[in-house]
């Protein structure tokens, strides 16, 4: 029997244990929340939970020894520890997330041990890769070229929990979703780079018409750059990576952002209430005493506008005492923020992912191919975002265990010998993409 190490039993763990044991595989799950594990692996006979720290190494070392694959679902500073090991003891391994610098390093190492380090199978990045991947080689196929191509994606509150000012609620790492909004951004635009500084991210979001949910927002996310050579599209004028939210989040986001309120920078809070917090980010430039009035004419924007009806919602102006002493505006907003828009016990999420391209053909024929994929989880304990971003990996376990996947070295999955088998997979699974061909060029974006 196959023996299945998974570090860390976070919020997406559950359906890589529960898909893996159904499997018939052997599975230890390590991590520093052994009770969670414990729930998650249900008594099954083949899941053993075990209390690991990250930073206990001899353990690592020893369990990745014992075992036959490693999935790392500890946060990303940890994954090129875990790696490694894996390349000491010729060991495969598989994580949901980016490839940095260090993971690259060890290809040659990974390659010369018969392993592979595959990475970036989840949900974004993961799904989003495979379903552009399998697009773009169609239509190089075809002897055509990819003009424009837009990815975004999304994970948020299904449209009836979509109850609060922010239409926002947080079904995965919710200081991450905050801290994000901090990234500067670059892309590519009908041959033009943009690049966005972190003040600029959420000025001018453009708009998608998502069937099933309406009008979503849509801000940059990160750097596309790079992705016209990994995707292996070098002819792309237009390239473009971005997120969905619903409408208002980009406005009170801007707010939050020009009042310096989700800055990790640490300073003396001690006795300060929520609106003293406020008032000193913006040294009270303003004349007036009342707190909304100074804000809404620091920011230049109406009192009862969106944004100040959301942060008076979120209670950034009240005269609560925050209880802090040295602490940053980005712990105390994102900490108000996890209090007050958790995902309901009852409450189902969604991932929207939509990828638009403009493709060309030798003839002189042009034609927009759209790829769209909505799924709603069934409760806040069985959530979408977790479904979409473990379920990849697992099938990913599942099929280098198996060896079908034979590839060695550092590797993400946008080669058809891992993305087609894991893409048929899901969608037997019900994670699928609806994919358009021949649209009119009126259907392409225009961001």
């Amino acid at each position: 029997m196959k023996k299945i190490l998974i570090l860390g039993s976070g919020l997406v763990a559950k359906p890589i244990i529960q898909y893996l044991l159904s499997k018939g595989y052997q599975l230890t799950v390590a991590s520093n929340t052994p009770d969670r594990s414990n729930a998650m692996i249900a008594g099954n006979i083949n899941g053993v939970s075990l209390f690991w720290d990250a930073g206990d190494e001899n353990s690592l070392s020893q369990m990745i020894a014992d075992h036959d694959l490693t999935v790392s679902l500890l946060p990303y500073v940890f994954h090129v520890m875990v790696a490694g090991y894996c390349v000491a003891h010729k060991k495969n391994m598989v994580t949901t997330s980016y490839v940095k610098p260090e993971m690259h390093a060890l290809d040659a190492a990974a390659k010369e041990a018969g392993i592979i380090l595959l990475n970036e199978m989840g949900l974004d990045p993961g799904i989003d890769h495979m379903s552009a991947m399998r697009i773009i080689d169609h239509v190089h196929e075809r002897e055509g070229a990819v003009l424009e191509f837009y990815s975004i994606c999304g994970a948020l509150p299904a449209p009836e929990a979509a109850d609060n000012p922010f239409r926002y609620k947080f079904s995965w790492s919710p200081k991450g979703v905050v801290l994000a909004g901090n990234n500067d951004a670059m892309y590519l635009h009908h041959g033009k780079v943009i690049e966005l500084p972190t003040r600029d991210l959420f000025k001018n979001p453009f708009r998608v018409n998502f069937p099933q949910v309406g009008e979503l927002e849509v801000y940059p996310n990160r750097d596309s750059l790079a992705y016209k050579e990994i995707y292996g599209i070098p002819e792309a004028q237009t390239m473009f990576r971005g997120t969905f939210r619903y409408q208002g989040w980009c406005e009170t986001l801007d707010a939050l952002k020009k009042l310096n309120l989700i800055s990790p920078e640490k300073f003396d809070m001690q006795g300060m209430t929520f609106a003293d917090m406020v008032a000193n980010q913006i040294r009270k430039r303003s004349g007036s005493s009342d707190i909304r009035n100074m804000v809404a004419d620091f920011l230049k924007i109406p009192v009862t506008s969106h944004a100040m009806e959301a942060m008076s919602w979120l209670g950034l102006f009240d005269n609560a005492p925050m209880n802090c002493t040295l602490d940053s505006t980005f712990e105390v907003t994102s900490d108000l923020m996890i209090e007050k828009m958790s995902l309901g016990q009852h409450e189902r999420d969604m991932v929207a992912l939509q990828h638009t391209f403009l493709a060309a053909f030798s003839d002189g024929r042009k034609e927009v191919i759209r790829s769209r994929m909505l799924d709603f989880g069934t409760l806040a304990t069985d959530t979408s975002i977790a479904r979409t971003v473990a379920l990849p990996a697992a099938i990913a376990v599942e099929m280098i265990l198996d060896e079908k996947i034979k590839v060695k070295g550092v590797h993400i999955p946008v080669i058809p010998d891992i993305y087609n088998p894991v893409l048929d997979q899901l969608e037997k699974l019900g994670i699928k993409m609806e994919e358009e061909f021949g649209l009119p060029l009126s259907e392409m974006i225009n961001g």
